[in-house]
Order: C-alpha cells, then sequence, then structure tokens
C-alpha cells in the first residue's frame, strides 16, 4: 500500500498516510481545517542485479582494465597520490 504525504497550504502541518489507490485523498487539514495538497517524496529505490553501475563487482578483466584507466588519467593510482602528497607536506 503507498504511503501519500500531505503538507496544510495554511498552517504547514504534514502528515503522512498509508492509502489504497481507490481511497479519497485528504483535502482538509485535521489540525486547522485548511485545505492540504498531496507532495511528491522520495522514495527508497534499490536496484539489484549486475550491469547497473560499472563499479559493482566487476569481473577480474574489468579491475584490471579500471586500473589501467585510472593509469592513464592521472598517471598516478588514488594511492600513490595519497602517498606523494603526505611525503610533500612533512
Amino acid at each position: 500500500m503507498p504511503i501519500y504525504e500531505y503538507e496544510c497550504e495554511k498552517c504547514g502541518h504534514r502528515v503522512e498516510r498509508f492509502q489504497n489507490l481507490q481511497d479519497e485523498e485528504v483535502k482538509i487539514c485535521e489540525k486547522c481545517g485548511g485545505p492540504v495538497r498531496r507532495l511528491i517524496s522520495r522514495t527508497a529505490f534499490v536496484l539489484k542485479g549486475s550491469g547497473w553501475y560499472l563499479t559493482d563487482h566487476p569481473s577480474k578483466s574489468r579491475k584490471e582494465g579500471m586500473k589501467a584507466e585510472k593509469k592513464t588519467e592521472g598517471g598516478e593510482t588514488k594511492g600513490e597520490k595519497g602517498k606523494k602528497e603526505k611525503s610533500e607536506t612533512t
């Protein structure tokens, strides 16, 4: 069942409701009686499975390719860069 969030246009009171699609929308604020509007809220969204991101469980050949890309982009890997910066500051 979806969760809908409403906000009163008069007093700013917010409320969440578990509602079926057939249920009537909330139209009046329970605190002040003013008009309410339904908000669009962020949802929990999880991508599962392979292939969504390059960094998700790459194959052995992909890991080697990623290391090669890092070296050609900056000339150094991230770890080597950090070591070099530390030695220059001390």
